[in-house]
C-alpha cells in the first residue's frame, strides 16, 4: 500500500489526490488573474507527486495558449533555502524578464520566496502573484495569505489504514482496487488576487 508518493505496481493500492488536476487548476487560476509568465518551483520529478504537478502546470499553459518556458521551472528540494534561492534568481532578472506569478509545488518554498521578495520591495500580488500546495499552517500566517491546494493528510492516512485493515481481514482485495483518488480543493487567498473581481 502506498499513499501520496506512489509506485506504479499492479499489486498495490495507491491512495492519492489528483495532483495533475490540482496543479492545472492552480495554473489556470493564475492565468485568469492575468498572469502570463508563471514560474513553477518543482520538486524531484522522479516522484509521481511532482511529475504530475509539473504536467498539470504545462498543460494548463498550453490549453490557454501560453508558451512553456523551461527557464521558468526550478527543480529543488522545495525547502526554505530553495524558496530563498528562487527569490534571488527572480531578483537577479531585469524587471521585464521576471515572472508575474510563482506556483510552488509546496507551501514552504512559496512562503520563503515571498518573504525574501517582500524585503526587496516586490509587491505581492501586484508585481508577482503566488500560489502554493498543501495548505500548511504557514500559508495562513504569511501576509498576504497564500493561495494553496488543500487536502487532508489525516484523511489520506485514515483511508490507508482502513484499506489495510480491510485487506488483512479479507474484506477487500488489493486486486479489486488499484487507486483511490481523494478530493483536493483550491483555496484562493490574497497572494494571487490580481483581479479583485475573482
Amino acid at each position: 500500500m502506498f499513499f501520496d508518493r506512489v509506485s506504479p505496481n499492479s499489486d498495490s493500492i495507491n491512495i492519492v489526490i489528483d495532483n495533475y488536476q490540482a496543479a492545472y487548476k492552480v495554473t489556470q487560476h493564475l492565468i485568469d488573474q492575468g498572469c502570463k509568465r508563471i514560474m513553477h518551483l518543482c520538486g524531484n520529478t522522479l516522484r509521481n507527486v511532482y511529475a504530475d504537478r509539473l504536467r498539470g502546470y504545462k498543460h494548463a499553459l498550453r490549453d490557454r495558449g501560453l508558451e512553456f518556458d523551461e527557464k521558468l521551472v526550478l527543480t529543488s528540494r522545495l525547502s526554505e533555502e530553495a524558496g530563498n534561492e528562487a527569490a534571488e534568481l527572480i531578483l537577479a532578472l531585469k524587471p521585464r524578464f521576471r515572472p508575474d506569478a510563482v506556483f510552488s509545488a509546496n507551501d514552504t518554498a512559496a512562503v520563503h520566496c515571498m518573504m525574501r521578495l517582500k524585503t526587496a520591495g516586490i509587491r505581492i500580488p501586484q508585481d508577482i502573484a503566488f500560489a502554493g500546495f498543501n495548505n500548511d499552517p504557514t500559508s495562513k500566517v504569511i501576509e498576504p495569505n497564500l493561495t494553496t491546494v488543500d487536502y487532508s493528510g489525516y484523511h489520506v492516512g485514515e483511508t490507508a489504514v482502513a484499506n489495510l485493515i480491510n485487506h488483512l481481514d479479507g474484506v477487500a482485495s488489493i486486486r479489486n482496487t488499484n487507486s483511490i483518488i481523494l478530493r483536493s480543493e483550491l483555496i484562493i487567498r490574497e497572494s494571487s488576487r490580481k483581479n479583485n473581481s475573482l
